[in-house]
């Protein structure tokens, strides 16, 4: 079993309880960021679960020019801030250059390389030099056992606080599929493994002009990620995911996440 990971207030895996990793996919408002981060901590509260709050301040891998990215990094992270301290959770983003590491270490619990930019050598060493804790999305495009090599560039700075999250791997054109057999396989790397419900039901580029999902099916992954022994479960949720600014196909209604979470406790409790 690999340690736990600190983040923050919070441990995830090392037999510690399910945790979640949740929030809008983008920073949409302060009043909104603070708004669902509440609702959130409130409902893992109910449920004893570790919490950490994720909102991008910048999607810079949006299909279009046109889709909004957010409030960028400066205004992003003072957002953020506003939520780690009025709320009381760690928090976590995207980073997406080398020259995001260092402000964004100075607000966030945990770093988090995107999919499409974890084999990117000089992120990968800027982030795990920040000496944070380091949230590494498994691309779409690699097997669960090449993030043996991306976890070594962050650990070879000495920074073990490791987790890697298991997203879907491209399959033919616009869609995404799951081998749960990834999550035992990224077990075997010695880090605390996470599953990323939300982005597993995406369509990437499905719309066209931007990516849609079939978020009809997050729970149903959910439930089998949690099954196969993630320690921790990502969700983007949304208190009204038709109007959501990123990601509304593949995020979760907030009214939702209660009966999804007493499921997943109980799967959870199960395994122990």
């Amino acid at each position: 079993m690999a340690e736990p990971v600190r983040v923050g207030k919070i441990l995830v895996g090392g037999g510690q309880p399910l945790a979640l990793i949740a929030g809008p996919d983008v920073i949409e408002s302060e009043s909104s960021a603070l708004r669902h981060a509440e609702a959130i901590a409130k409902l893992a509260r109910r449920f004893k679960m570790p919490y950490l709050f994720k909102s991008s301040f910048d999607k810079a891998n949006r299909t279009s020019l046109k889709n909004y990215r957010g409030p960028g990094l400066k205004k992003g992270l003072a957002v953020l801030k506003k939520v780690k301290e009025r709320i009381g959770v760690p928090v976590l983003s995207d980073i997406h250059c080398v020259e995001q590491v260092g402000p964004a270490a100075e607000v966030l619990d945990c770093l988090q390389v995107p999919a499409f930019l974890c084999r990117q050598t000089d992120l990968l060493l800027a982030v795990g030099k920040a000496g944070r804790a380091v949230n590494l999305k498994k691309g779409q495009f690699l097997a669960p056992w090449d993030m043996a090599n991306v976890a070594e560039k962050v650990a070879s700075t000495g920074n073990r606080k490791i987790l890697i999250s298991e997203r879907g791997t491209s399959f033919g054109y616009n869609y995404l599929v799951n081998d749960m057999r990834a999550l035992a396989i990224l077990r075997e790397l010695g880090y605390p493994v996470v599953f990323d419900a939300g982005h597993s039901s995406q369509l990437p580029g499905g719309l066209k002009s931007s990516s849609g999902g079939q978020a009809e099916f997050i729970p149903l992954l959910a439930r089998a990620g949690v099954a196969a022994g993630c320690d921790a479960l990502f969700v983007e949720v949304h208190e009204n995911p038709a109007a959501a600014l990123c990601d509304g196909p593949s995020s979760l209604p907030l009214k939702d996440l209660a009966a999804l979470l007493t499921q997943l406790t109980a799967i959870h409790r199960a395994l122990q």
